[in-house]
């Protein structure tokens, strides 16, 4: 059965820096040094991670690497800081790349950050990486081992056969083995929960210890509160908890069932008691089906 692994952004880069650097700057001669310490003390969260590199035509910058598990509308401040805060600590200038993994919607992701205050500009630049338009052959031929755990949201990798390629991939190397808990999680939005089981051969209690699955519950737990409290500001508090656990219920169907899971939610909606609802909203993370979260209510 597979463990629990470290599966930190910083983890995934480690695996072949070298690659990594080269196919997110498009420089050819860029060579991956020190993975530097990305914490600043102005700001509390952490970039996630900084690399030093030397290319013969640029000299010696910074590859600021920031992954999303989707995308906000905050991020092109955010990046704007992050550069900023970045080169004024190591003293070098900054490459800033944001990589969006989980498509939201088709609006246009901007790749830069502009303002402007009595005639005084700021504008920071950044390369956009969206993971979903990445070609699936990308991460094997390159090769990029980092990029193999989400194979089955690159593009043209949501198939089965790809799946099990990048699989045994990962089980044939000592470093990559325990990646597999990742390639599991976002298998799981294009293929049946009982296939991935089947596929990866282990418990899927296993997959819930991911830190991306459980970033992603959290994710719908958060947006379904605020749901929730925009309306129960105009229904009166029980009835804007239940839109609250409603909404919640339904981002999290979507995310982990994809429309088989929001075809439940003609049934939920039947439902009044808010324990119950707060019941069901607690086994979507849990069970390993539809049909198993249907016979709960």
């Amino acid at each position: 059965m597979a463990k629990p692994a470290d599966v930190s952004t910083k983890r995934l880069i480690s695996l072949a820096p070298n690659n990594w650097v080269k196919w997110v700057t498009k420089i050819p001669d860029i060579v991956a040094g020190e993975i530097l310490d990305s914490q600043f003390q102005w700001i509390s969260r952490e970039s996630d991670v900084l690399i030093s590199v030397e290319s013969q035509q640029y000299g010696k910058f910074l590859v600021l690497n920031e992954l999303q598990l989707r995308y906000q509308t905050q991020m092109p401040r955010r990046m704007r800081a992050y550069a900023a805060l970045a080169e004024e600590k190591y003293k070098l200038l900054t490459y800033p790349v944001l990589i969006n993994i989980l498509q939201t919607s088709d609006t246009e992701i901007p790749t830069s950050f502009t303002s402007n205050i009595a005639g005084l500009r700021a504008i920071q630049d950044y390369r956009v990486i969206n993971l979903w338009e990445v070609d699936v052959n990308i991460a094997f031929q390159q090769p990029l081992p980092s990029l193999l755990p989400f194979v089955p949201i690159l593009k043209g990798g949501e198939n089965e056969s790809t799946i099990r390629e990048a699989l045994q991939i990962l089980r044939a190397d000592a470093q990559l083995n325990q990646l597999e808990t990742v390639l599991a999680f976002f298998a799981t939005f294009v293929l049946e929960s009982a296939l991935v089981q089947e596929i990866m051969r282990w418990d899927m209690s296993v997959l819930r210890e991911s830190p991306w699955y459980q970033e992603i519950l959290r994710e719908g737990e958060a947006r379904g509160e605020a749901r929730g409290e925009a309306r129960g500001e105009a229904r009166g508090e029980a009835r804007g908890r239940r839109e609250e656990l409603l909404s919640g219920i339904e981002l999290a169907l979507e995310i982990k069932f994809g429309n088989s899971g929001l075809e439940l939610m003609s049934m939920i909606d039947q439902i009044t008691d808010l324990q119950q609802l707060k019941a069901i909203q607690q086994a979507i993370k849990t069970v390993n089906s539809v049909e198993e979260l249907r016979q709960l209510f």
